[in-house]
C-alpha cells in the first residue's frame, strides 16, 4: 500500500496460540469466545503481524514475529505455526537481512521480537546487521529486569545480543524514524510501548500493535489480562480510538488473523472496524 512517497507491505511470521482468558482479562468467557473461539486448552489463534516499510530511501521492519529459538517444550505451549516465516517472505519481497536500516520493535515481548535475533555457529547475533533497533529506553529498561508478573513475556536473547553488538538506539518520547514514520509512546501493556504512525499523501495509518491488538478488542473495557496497567491502556484508547476514527486513519493490528487494516467509525461510545484490504 501506498502513502505518498511512502509503501508498506503487512507480512506475518506466522501464527502463535495463548491463553484467551489472558488475551481478554475481565471480559468473561461467553463474551470472548463469540469472537475468537479457543481450543481444547483454552488457546486462541493470534497472527504476529509485521511491516515492510519503504521511506525517505530507507527499508524499515515493524516487528520481527517470535523467532525460531525455541525448545520443543515452548512450542507446544504456544503452537507455533504457519509458513513461510518472516524471513522468507522478506526474501519473497527482495529484502536481505543486511539491507535493513531500522528495526522498530513495539516492545520486547517474545512474539514482537523474536527475530532480532538468530542463531549463527552456535552464538545468538542480531539478524538485521546493518539495521539500528528502535526502542523506547523505558521499555528496554525493564524488559531487561522483568516482574514476576511478566518474566515469562521475555526472553533474553531476543534483545541482549543486540546491546552487546551495540545497535540499540533507545528513545525517550515521540521520534520520526524517517519521512512519514513516527513511533509515539502508548504506555499501559508495559511501561513505554510504542506505536507506530505512517503518513504520506494526505492519509495516515497507525499499527495499534498491542494498544488494541484484534479487533475483537476495540472495545474501550476489553484489554487484556497482560496489561501491567490496564487503566493507563484505557486511557490511551480512549485518547487514540477516536483520532483516528474522526481523522480517517487506517487502523493496523497486529495479531488478528483476518483484518490486518481497517477504518474505525464509532458506534455506542465503543468502535468498530470496516476492515480494507492491503496489498
Amino acid at each position: 500500500m501506498r502513502l505518498g512517497d511512502l509503501e508498506f507491505l503487512v507480512l506475518t511470521d506466522g501464527t502463535l496460540r495463548l491463553d484467551g482468558g489472558a488475551m481478554f482479562g475481565v471480559v468473561p468467557k461467553t463474551m470472548w469466545e463469540k469472537k475468537i473461539p479457543g481450543d481444547e486448552r483454552n488457546r486462541i489463534v493470534l497472527a504476529m503481524n509485521c511491516l515492510l516499510i519503504r521511506a525517505g530511501g530507507k527499508t524499515i521492519l515493524v516487528e520481527s514475529g517470535a523467532g525460531d529459538k525455541w525448545d520443543a517444550k515452548l512450542r507446544d505451549i504456544y503452537a507455533l505455526e504457519g509458513a513461510p516465516r518472516l524471513p522468507d517472505q522478506l526474501a519473497q519481497h527482495g529484502v536481505k537481512p543486511g539491507d535493513v536500516d531500522f528495526v522498530i520493535d513495539t516492545h520486547l515481548h517474545f512474539d514482537h521480537c523474536g527475530w532480532n535475533t538468530r542463531i549463527v555457529d552456535g552464538k545468538v547475533r542480531p539478524t538485521f546487521p546493518n539495521a539500528q533497533y528502535i526502542m523506547q529506553k523505558g521499555d528496554f529498561a525493564h524488559a531487561k529486569n522483568p516482574t514476576l508478573r511478566d518474566r515469562a513475556s521475555y526472553l533474553f536473547e531476543n534483545y541482549l545480543p543486540v546491546e552487546e553488538a551495540r545497535q540499540w538506539n533507545l528513545l525517550e518520547g515521540e521520534k520520526v524514524i524517517a519521512p512519514g514514520v513516527t513511533v509515539s509512546p502508548v504506555p499501559g501493556h508495559t511501561p513505554a510501548m510504542q506505536c507506530v504512525k505512517l503518513e504520506g499523501g494526505g492519509k495516515t495509518a497507525i499499527f495499534l500493535a498491542d494498544l488494541v491488538p484484534t479487533t475483537a478488542h476495540l472495545p474501550m473495557a476489553w484489554i487484556m489480562g497482560f496489561d501491567l496497567f490496564p487503566l493507563t491502556t484505557l486511557e490511551e484508547k480512549q485518547k487514540w480510538l477516536p483520532q483516528i476514527a474522526k481523522n480517517g486513519w487506517l487502523a493496523l493490528f497486529a495479531h488478528d488473523t483476518k483484518v490486518r487494516g481497517a477504518y474505525l467509525h464509532e458506534k455506542k461510545d465503543n468502535y468498530e472496524a470496516d476492515p480494507v484490504s492491503i496489498d
